[in-house]
């Protein structure tokens, strides 16, 4: 069974899919233009994620691999994105995975 969390709530190493993308909340323009600038940087329903770091203090900012790609955020930029997170690795995959992308 998967979780369905904000992106802002994820934790290193943690993978998943882009369920939602802003908050569909029209009245406030502030959102809506983050909500535009996270779907040109390819935040799309259906995109692979996976967070690759944190930062050192707060853990911000977090980077992300999305698709092929990898991306820097604030974590209050990634609370407009609902992510539904995919159960753990097991052990021996994820050491081989771990190994083949660099952190």
């Amino acid at each position: 069974m998967s979780d369905t969390i904000r992106l802002s709530q994820a934790r290193r190493g943690d993978r998943g899919v882009i369920v939602q993308v802003g908050g569909h909340c029209h009245h406030d323009e502030h959102a809506l233009e983050l909500e535009r600038r996270l779907l040109e940087l390819g935040f799309v329903e259906g995109a692979r994620v996976e967070l690759l770091h944190e930062g050192l203090l707060g853990r911000d900012p977090i980077a992300m691999k999305v698709d092929d790609m990898r991306v820097a955020l604030r974590r209050h930029e990634a609370a407009g994105l609902t992510v539904r997170v995919e159960p753990a690795a097991s052990g021996a995959a994820a050491a081989v995975e771990a190994a083949r992308v660099p952190a």
